[in-house]
């Protein structure tokens, strides 16, 4: 127990005086998740809403598929990753594997399901509403699409919150991706794992609290927006 206070005691001491090891990993992990999340509801927020207003060959299978990669193991997408950006992979050329820009990759890829599943649905419950108006007004796909994202403003902070607590917390992918290199490549979350395994509770605990500071930070933020926007 008394180690276990030390370790806390620590843990606080190196958020308080802003540790440069801590700062590093904490910056480096917005960093790379804040640029997934975005990639992902760029990617997945038009995709969302063109399921909902399109109709075409091939829609369900493409609606299945983005909900069954919902549970695509983040391990998996870090092999597919691996395997693409490797020396003999066809995209080897690039360089990008052991980079944050390959972590970025990964999150993305698993964010994005995400975001097209939280914007899908909303979307289509507008789309059922307002869809006869807009053929009425001739609203082309894309006007339809921005008509939907001004409506549905609350879903889509929504998704884009959701897919950063996904990225934020992600470990697998992002190892197998990274490497987990010290002062280039090492987030909090591989950070924690790494430090715990070699029995450094200190700034894993201190990586920890940040972690589930920013968890929280983020659950209010959206339930405040979102209630704020609705009431508009």
């Amino acid at each position: 127990m008394n180690e276990f206070a030390q370790a806390a005691a620590t843990a606080l001491s190196l958020i308080v005086r802003l540790d440069p090891e801590l700062s590093r990993i904490v910056v480096l992990s917005l960093r790379v998740s804040l640029t997934a999340s975005v990639i992902a509801l760029v990617i997945g927020a038009p995709l969302g809403a063109m399921l909902a207003v399109t109709r075409f060959l091939g829609r369900h299978t493409v609606i299945v598929l983005t909900n069954a990669l919902l549970g695509l193991p983040p391990v998996v997408a870090g092999l597919i990753l691996y395997l693409l950006l490797s020396r003999s992979g066809p995209l080897g050329s690039a360089g990008l594997l052991f980079t944050p820009g390959a972590m970025v990759i990964a999150q993305a890829m698993l964010a994005t399901p995400i975001v097209v599943a939280l914007v899908h649905r909303p979307a289509s419950l507008l789309w059922a509403e307002y869809g006869d108006l807009a053929r009425i007004d001739g609203l082309s796909t894309f006007r339809s699409v921005m008509l939907l994202f001004a409506l549905g403003r609350g879903s889509l902070l929504t998704a884009f919150l959701a897919a950063f607590g996904r990225a934020i917390a992600e470990v697998g992918a992002i190892i197998v991706v990274g490497g987990n290199i010290a002062g280039y490549t090492r987030t909090m979350t591989t950070a924690i794992a790494l430090e715990t395994s070699k029995g450094d509770l200190a700034l894993a605990l201190g990586l920890g609290l940040i972690l589930l500071s920013l968890s929280v930070a983020v659950s209010t933020i959206a339930f405040l927006l979102v209630g704020r926007i609705g009431e508009k």
